[in-house]
Protein backbone atom coordinates (compact mmCIF):
# COMPACT_ATOMS: atom_id res chain seq x y z
CA UNK A 1 0.00 0.00 0.00
CA UNK A 2 1.53 3.70 -0.93
CA UNK A 3 1.48 6.30 0.34
CA UNK A 4 -1.25 7.80 -1.45
CA UNK A 5 -3.77 4.76 -0.75
CA UNK A 6 -2.90 5.40 3.14
CA UNK A 7 -3.81 8.96 2.84
CA UNK A 8 -7.01 8.33 1.84
CA UNK A 9 -7.89 6.01 4.81
CA UNK A 10 -7.28 8.45 6.65
CA UNK A 11 -9.91 11.28 7.72
CA UNK A 12 -8.70 14.51 6.92
CA UNK A 13 -11.25 16.53 8.81
CA UNK A 14 -10.43 19.67 10.63
CA UNK A 15 -13.42 19.90 13.57
CA UNK A 16 -13.68 17.86 16.12
CA UNK A 17 -17.15 15.69 15.50
CA UNK A 18 -19.04 14.74 18.09
CA UNK A 19 -19.71 10.68 18.15
CA UNK A 20 -23.28 10.97 19.83
CA UNK A 21 -25.55 13.49 18.05
CA UNK A 22 -27.38 16.32 20.32
CA UNK A 23 -30.59 15.85 21.61
CA UNK A 24 -32.50 18.44 20.00
CA UNK A 25 -36.60 18.47 20.32
CA UNK A 26 -38.65 19.02 17.33
CA UNK A 27 -42.06 18.35 16.94
CA UNK A 28 -41.48 15.83 13.51
CA UNK A 29 -38.84 13.48 15.40
CA UNK A 30 -35.67 12.45 13.76
CA UNK A 31 -36.49 13.49 10.25
CA UNK A 32 -37.53 17.25 10.75
CA UNK A 33 -34.45 17.51 12.66
CA UNK A 34 -32.29 16.07 9.57
CA UNK A 35 -34.17 18.14 7.65
CA UNK A 36 -33.21 21.20 9.87
CA UNK A 37 -29.70 20.22 9.68
CA UNK A 38 -29.96 19.85 5.92
CA UNK A 39 -31.80 23.46 5.74
CA UNK A 40 -28.96 25.07 7.56
CA UNK A 41 -26.06 23.12 5.65
CA UNK A 42 -27.55 24.44 2.61
CA UNK A 43 -27.81 28.28 3.84
CA UNK A 44 -24.19 28.34 4.89
CA UNK A 45 -23.16 26.92 1.32
CA UNK A 46 -24.85 29.67 -0.46
CA UNK A 47 -25.14 32.36 2.01
CA UNK A 48 -21.22 31.65 3.92
CA UNK A 49 -22.93 33.16 7.39
CA UNK A 50 -25.24 32.59 9.19
CA UNK A 51 -26.76 33.75 12.76
CA UNK A 52 -28.72 30.96 14.69
CA UNK A 53 -29.04 29.32 17.80
CA UNK A 54 -25.54 27.65 19.11
CA UNK A 55 -26.54 24.38 19.74
CA UNK A 56 -27.99 23.79 16.24
CA UNK A 57 -24.96 25.62 14.63
CA UNK A 58 -22.22 23.55 16.47
CA UNK A 59 -24.02 20.55 14.87
CA UNK A 60 -24.00 22.25 11.35
CA UNK A 61 -20.64 22.99 11.43
CA UNK A 62 -19.55 19.18 12.01
CA UNK A 63 -21.76 18.27 9.09
CA UNK A 64 -20.37 21.05 6.61
CA UNK A 65 -16.94 20.33 7.78
CA UNK A 66 -17.45 16.49 6.94
CA UNK A 67 -19.17 17.46 3.82
CA UNK A 68 -16.40 20.14 2.64
CA UNK A 69 -14.01 17.62 3.65
CA UNK A 70 -15.31 14.59 1.58
CA UNK A 71 -15.15 17.02 -1.10
CA UNK A 72 -11.73 18.18 -1.41
CA UNK A 73 -10.10 14.32 -0.68
CA UNK A 74 -11.94 12.24 -3.40
CA UNK A 75 -13.29 15.03 -5.77
CA UNK A 76 -16.80 14.95 -8.01
CA UNK A 77 -15.92 11.82 -9.70
CA UNK A 78 -16.45 10.16 -6.35
CA UNK A 79 -20.13 8.50 -6.40
CA UNK A 80 -20.59 8.88 -2.09
CA UNK A 81 -19.66 12.40 -2.11
CA UNK A 82 -21.76 13.35 -4.83
CA UNK A 83 -24.42 11.51 -3.04
CA UNK A 84 -23.81 13.09 0.11
CA UNK A 85 -23.63 16.77 -1.25
CA UNK A 86 -26.82 15.64 -3.10
CA UNK A 87 -28.16 14.85 0.32
CA UNK A 88 -27.46 17.82 2.58
CA UNK A 89 -27.61 20.42 0.03
CA UNK A 90 -31.15 20.96 -0.95
CA UNK A 91 -30.86 23.76 -3.84
CA UNK A 92 -28.60 21.96 -6.39
CA UNK A 93 -26.86 24.81 -7.58
CA UNK A 94 -24.97 24.57 -4.75
CA UNK A 95 -23.35 21.25 -5.57
CA UNK A 96 -21.51 23.14 -8.42
CA UNK A 97 -20.57 26.15 -5.78
CA UNK A 98 -19.21 23.39 -3.32
CA UNK A 99 -16.66 21.79 -6.01
CA UNK A 100 -16.06 24.75 -8.40
CA UNK A 101 -15.87 27.42 -5.37
CA UNK A 102 -14.91 26.00 -1.96
CA UNK A 103 -12.88 23.44 -2.80
CA UNK A 104 -10.48 25.31 -4.78
CA UNK A 105 -10.64 27.83 -1.46
CA UNK A 106 -9.93 25.54 1.11
CA UNK A 107 -7.46 23.21 -1.45
CA UNK A 108 -4.07 24.63 0.97
CA UNK A 109 -5.81 25.10 3.86
CA UNK A 110 -4.54 23.57 6.96
CA UNK A 111 -6.99 24.27 9.48
CA UNK A 112 -10.74 24.21 9.82
CA UNK A 113 -13.36 25.30 7.00
CA UNK A 114 -15.75 26.83 9.20
CA UNK A 115 -15.92 29.29 12.19
CA UNK A 116 -18.03 29.73 14.97
CA UNK A 117 -18.31 32.62 17.10
CA UNK A 118 -20.51 33.51 19.36
CA UNK A 119 -22.87 36.31 19.43
CA UNK A 120 -24.26 38.60 22.04
CA UNK A 121 -27.60 37.70 23.45
CA UNK A 122 -29.46 41.15 22.06
CA UNK A 123 -32.13 41.23 25.24
CA UNK A 124 -30.64 40.98 28.73
CA UNK A 125 -33.51 37.86 29.58
CA UNK A 126 -33.19 36.40 26.61
CA UNK A 127 -31.72 32.60 27.62
CA UNK A 128 -30.41 31.20 24.08
CA UNK A 129 -27.25 31.33 23.18
CA UNK A 130 -26.62 32.35 19.51
CA UNK A 131 -23.81 32.01 17.55
CA UNK A 132 -22.52 33.09 14.27
CA UNK A 133 -21.42 30.25 11.87
CA UNK A 134 -19.53 31.29 8.82
CA UNK A 135 -17.08 29.74 5.94
CA UNK A 136 -13.33 31.01 6.24
CA UNK A 137 -12.65 33.29 3.32
CA UNK A 138 -15.93 34.26 2.95
CA UNK A 139 -16.19 37.84 0.90
CA UNK A 140 -17.40 39.69 4.37
CA UNK A 141 -15.84 41.90 6.15
CA UNK A 142 -14.12 40.16 9.02
CA UNK A 143 -15.97 39.77 12.67
CA UNK A 144 -12.40 39.64 14.55
CA UNK A 145 -10.76 42.92 15.09
CA UNK A 146 -7.26 42.58 13.38
CA UNK A 147 -5.20 44.66 16.22
CA UNK A 148 -2.01 43.40 14.77
CA UNK A 149 -2.02 45.53 11.81
CA UNK A 150 -3.28 49.07 13.07
CA UNK A 151 -1.51 50.40 16.21
CA UNK A 152 0.81 52.56 13.87
CA UNK A 153 -1.96 54.33 11.63
CA UNK A 154 -1.51 57.79 12.04
CA UNK A 155 -5.08 58.18 13.32
CA UNK A 156 -4.14 55.66 16.66
CA UNK A 157 -1.18 57.32 17.10
CA UNK A 158 -2.76 60.86 17.15
CA UNK A 159 -5.48 59.57 19.27
CA UNK A 160 -2.98 58.24 21.91
CA UNK A 161 -1.09 61.04 22.10
CA UNK A 162 -4.58 62.80 22.91
CA UNK A 163 -5.10 60.36 25.47
CA UNK A 164 -1.83 60.79 27.13
CA UNK A 165 -2.51 64.84 27.12
CA UNK A 166 -5.68 64.20 28.54
CA UNK A 167 -4.70 62.45 31.25
CA UNK A 168 -1.30 64.26 32.21
CA UNK A 169 -4.16 67.01 32.31
CA UNK A 170 -6.23 65.31 34.69
CA UNK A 171 -3.01 64.40 36.97
CA UNK A 172 -1.98 68.20 36.69
CA UNK A 173 -5.71 69.29 37.92
CA UNK A 174 -6.22 66.41 40.75
CA UNK A 175 -2.19 67.02 42.42
CA UNK A 176 -3.84 71.00 42.52
CA UNK A 177 -6.88 70.20 44.43
CA UNK A 178 -4.57 67.76 46.36
CA UNK A 179 -1.86 70.59 47.01
CA UNK A 180 -4.39 73.51 48.01
CA UNK A 181 -6.12 70.87 50.29
CA UNK A 182 -2.97 70.53 52.05
CA UNK A 183 -2.46 74.17 52.55
CA UNK A 184 -5.68 74.92 53.95
CA UNK A 185 -4.74 72.28 55.97
CA UNK A 186 -1.80 73.69 57.02
CA UNK A 187 -2.85 77.52 57.44
CA UNK A 188 -5.81 75.95 59.51
CA UNK A 189 -3.54 74.35 61.99
CA UNK A 190 -1.66 77.65 62.30
CA UNK A 191 -4.05 80.03 62.97
CA UNK A 192 -5.37 77.29 65.86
Amino acid sequence: MNQAEVSKLVSRLRGKVNPRLRKFRSQGGPEERLNKLRKTVTALIKHERLELNYPRADEARMYAERLISDALRYGDCHKTTMEMADYWLLEKQLVHKLFKVLVPRYENFTVSYTRLLKAPTPYTGSTREKAILELKGNPFPSLLHDFSTNRNLIHNVLMDEAKKEYRAQKYQEIANKIEAEAVKAKAASETK
